[in-house]
């Protein structure tokens, strides 16, 4: 895929808001079960032992070790962090480990961000999860899943599209159909997007996922519009996916307006699998 135009400085000045972070930003004494790294990444496939062009971090946010783990992209001008008093709701109420990725530039990740990097780097986050979750004693065999907020749904659902063996749902909270329109509703001059295909591809890449899947999105979304919900529910040909409908939710106040509502229907979206492993036992 070519990112062209939207990877070039302007562009991206305009598109991303990065904060930064330090690694031990935000860790508590006595909590054990929150850790932090980085995962080194790639400008181009690394040929033997070529040193990573970057690295981009992550917070864990540990359950059981043999409880699912959701592998979850923050949406923009968000860093892990940020995720430290959220998390417990995932740990807790839905009973999953939760692990949260920056991008570059991003909290303690290095580089600069770029859309080319937010699809390319899923392949290096895919690839270091075996070897994190043996650091931290969550069984191989615990169910993964996706999710993404926002400009987070793209690398989740590019993930979803492109290794569909590995996962066991996928989750969508807020996330857009095409880039484009977000880009314009943003105030980019749609002349200058010209003709060019949506790289990112979230509603095509959709129609091909048969994953479990799960779309939160606010009735009141004024920056991606609840018909970006609705489309890529619509894409979706799997057999099993719920749209679940946040009223009086604007783009980021999905918890403040239905809590409840959120995490439950998240719980039920991965109870099939737990029962499912424990009638296997």
């Amino acid at each position: 895929m070519s990112f062209g135009l939207l990877d070039t400085p302007f562009i991206l000045s305009l598109a991303f808001y990065p904060r930064t972070a330090s690694i031990t930003d935000g860790d508590r004494v006595g909590a054990p079960h929150i850790h932090s790294g980085t995962i080194p990444v790639w400008n181009s496939p690394p040929e033997g032992d070529t040193p990573p062009d970057e690295v981009i971090g992550y917070r864990l946010y540990c359950a059981t070790p043999t409880s699912p783990l959701i592998v979850y992209f923050h949406g923009n001008a968000e860093i892990a962090p940020d995720y430290d008093d959220i998390a417990q709701f995932y740990n807790q109420r839905v009973g999953v480990s939760l692990m949260v990725v920056d991008y570059r530039g991003f909290g303690w990740s290095t580089g600069s961000p770029s859309f080319s990097a937010l699809i390319d780097d899923t392949e290096y986050v895919l690839k270091a999860l075996p070897t994190i979750r043996t650091q931290y004693g969550i069984v191989p065999e615990s169910p993964l899943y996706l999710m993404g907020r926002s400009m987070g749904s793209a690398p989740a659902i590019h993930i979803a599209f492109s290794h569909p063996d590995q996962v066991k749902g996928l989750i969508i909270e807020s996330g857009f159909a095409d880039l484009f329109s977000v880009l314009v509703r943003m105030g980019f001059p749609s002349e200058a997007l010209g003709r060019m295909i949506d790289p990112l591809g979230n509603e095509r890449k959709m129609e091909t996922i048969h994953l479990p899947l799960l779309i939160i999105h606010g009735e009141d979304d004024n920056l991606i519009p609840f018909k970006h919900a609705q489309r890529l529910y619509d894409a979706s040909p799997s057999t099993r996916k719920r749209l679940l409908r946040i009223v009086h939710a604007g783009h980021n106040d999905l918890m403040m307006q239905g809590l409840w509502d959120y995490f439950g229907a998240i719980a039920d979206f991965v109870k099939p699998h737990e029962e499912k492993e424990e009638s296997a036992t």
